[in-house]
């Protein structure tokens, strides 16, 4: 947990240290009540005493408490500024760890898991500072200097306080034993449910169309029993504090004026009087003491859930990336991509997805890949942006190893459209114009053209704002073919050298798909094009085709040159064309 708190900066130690000078004062006024108490108590007792006397004793009793009040004040300005400020840097720096996380580094935290993280976890580490600046500095101060005031005053009272004291400190024992385990099961199932509310809320279509809401009801009551029964062990548990505190401050209080009482019957008569003084004195100093405790245990409560926050958070910051920045900008050549024997498996898998890939594509060409689901396809072309890295070979771009690349000037090479598209809330043209290309944002007219291109003019124009219409979060406001218009469009105005469609037009109709081919082999023609494609209709125009087949290269050349040499090519294309259409293709040589 204090590898975190290194996040503050100079000034927020500043206010940390301020918070210790404050709770001192606070302490100091705090403690020196029951001196004036006692005070009090005496000029009662004595004869003669004077009511002025009596009354400025009070005043410096009112000075103390408003003192006191004004100090805890500033204390829990300080405190919460300091908290405030650790929450929103922890959070800025997991949200920046995370953007910066490759596919393999994002695969070991859920989705809903990071989500806890950054909230939950952060306002559990958050609270524990904000009390701790206050309470775990006030306690032992208080503790401390509380005993040393009545240290030597009466030794059965010292005891009994010790007594009290000891009492407390092992009942937090048997219940941090108790709960602290538990409290790292609350987080797990903290984020099982998170996960359970947002599949439901993603996939909410999908569980109407099929009946499944009861299912999904009782898969959540499940997970939200599991969480409810293990707070209601800690809740109850921990329940136990309460009275055994008020037990032992009672207790104490009880046997500290039971002990005096039998003191003064004893004593002689003004030997009563002083020994009544210290009795007040000796069960406000002890009541101190007491109250010590009881603000350190709050502290412990809260400790053990912080504690286990402050290591989930800390497994993000601490998560060493495997995708490593480079220091090149610029390669050696433009719009080249080239596969030296490139084979790849994931993270701890046995079996390689993709064995041996060879190719190389120049400016100006395109380069299709197609093959069965599970053939490697998608994984080829996300090697190229370094999603992941290529487990043995080399992939160059422009002549230079991708791993020697800054990975921002790699990603502004490319313009990567995926086969989900991923629209942002915001308008249409932020979304065109998304991120950063290193050329500066494209102009009103370039966004015009790139949607133009990208087939999207026709339901631009009909959206209200046109360009500045709003788009919603997830893009639910379009359809599939929209929001794939859309992403193929933000590629199209980051002008890259190099364009990788991950089977980015599935979900256009022929008509749409035949068009955007058409104006997007005008526009990128200077431009080096790597298209991953089921259809073959998508495909059959670029420059070479690679067929894989669970993950090998099968076939490698032109459409016609594929129906002709590669069986498993000639199967797509029989599954997708016409005989007639292929006899065409082949340039009316008849093949069986």
């Amino acid at each position: 947990m204090f590898k975190l708190f290194k996040k503050l900066g100079k000034r927020h130690f500043l206010y940390a240290f301020i918070c210790v000078i404050f709770v001192s004062i606070n302490v100091y006024l705090e403690l020196k009540i029951p001196d004036y108490m006692s005070n009090i108590t005496v000029l009662v007792q004595t004869e003669g005493s004077e009511m002025a006397s009596i009354l400025k004793e009070g005043g410096y009793m009112m000075l103390c408490a408003f003192g006191s009040l004004i100090a805890s004040f500033v204390v829990g300005y300080f405190a919460s500024r300091v908290a405030a400020y650790f929450g929103k840097i922890t959070r800025k720096d997991i949200f920046e760890k995370v953007g910066s996380f490759g596919t393999e580094e994002i695969k070991e935290f859920s989705t809903s898991s990071l989500i806890t993280r950054t909230t939950n976890d952060v306002t559990q580490v958050q609270m524990l500072i904000a009390m701790g600046l206050q309470a775990m500095i006030k306690a032992p101060i208080m503790a401390v200097w509380a005993i040393l005031k009545i240290a030597g005053k009466n030794f059965t009272w010292t005891m009994i306080t010790a007594l009290g004291v000891v009492i407390l400190i092992i009942t937090i024992i048997i219940l941090m034993i108790l709960v602290f385990p538990k409290f790292k099961i609350v987080q797990k199932l903290t984020d099982n449910l998170n996960r359970i509310t947002r599949e439901n809320l993603l996939g909410i279509r999908v569980i109407r169309a099929f009946n499944a809401e009861d299912y999904q009801q009782e898969k959540f009551e499940k997970a939200n029993e599991e969480l409810k029964n293990l707070q209601l062990f800690n809740q109850k548990t921990l329940g136990v504090l309460s009275p055994v505190m008020t037990l032992v401050s009672s207790g104490l209080s009880l046997a500290i004026y039971f002990v005096g009482a039998i003191l003064i019957e004893k004593a002689g008569m003004m030997d009563k009087i002083n020994l009544f003084g210290d009795m007040v004195v000796f069960s406000s100093y002890a009541m101190q003491v007491l109250m010590s405790f009881m603000m350190l245990i709050m502290i412990f409560i809260m400790y053990p859930r912080a504690s286990v926050s402050a290591k989930r958070i800390l497994e993000v910051l601490e998560c060493e990336e495997h995708i490593k920045d480079g220091s090149l900008e610029k390669g050696k050549e433009v719009g080249t991509v080239e596969f030296k024997n490139v084979s790849f498996k994931y993270p701890d898998a046995e079996e390689y997805i993709l064995e041996n890939v060879s190719f190389k594509v120049n400016m100006g060409e395109t380069i299709a890949f197609i093959g069965s689901t599970g053939s490697g396809k998608s994984t080829l072309i996300n090697l190229v942006p370094r999603f992941y890295d290529a487990t043995e070979g080399e992939i160059l771009v422009d002549g230079i190893n991708v791993k020697d690349y800054k990975l921002a000037s790699l990603n502004n090479i490319i313009g990567y459209i995926p086969q989900r598209a991923v629209i942002f809330s915001g308008s249409i043209s932020s979304n065109v114009t998304y991120g950063d290309n290193g050329k500066g944002k494209p102009s009103k007219d370039k966004i015009k053209e790139a949607v133009k291109v990208a087939q999207g003019e026709d339901f631009v124009l009909k959206m209200e704002g046109k360009y500045d219409a709003e788009v919603a979060r997830g893009g639910t406001n379009l359809s599939g073919g929209q929001k794939q218009r859309l992403a193929i469009a933000r590629a199209i105005a980051k002008d890259p050298e190099i364009y990788i469609f991950d089977d980015s037009f599935s979900a256009l109709d022929y008509k749409t798909d035949i068009s955007l081919r058409k104006a997007l082999k005008k526009y990128t023609k200077n431009a080096t094009n790597l298209i991953v494609a089921q259809r073959i209709g998508t495909i059959k125009d670029a420059d070479k085709i690679m067929v894989l087949d669970e993950g090998k290269v099968v076939g490698y050349g032109t459409h016609k040159e594929l129906l002709q040499n590669c069986p498993i090519y000639k199967e797509i294309a029989l599954s997708q064309l016409s005989a007639s259409e292929i006899e065409k293709d082949l340039g009316g040589e008849a093949h069986a």
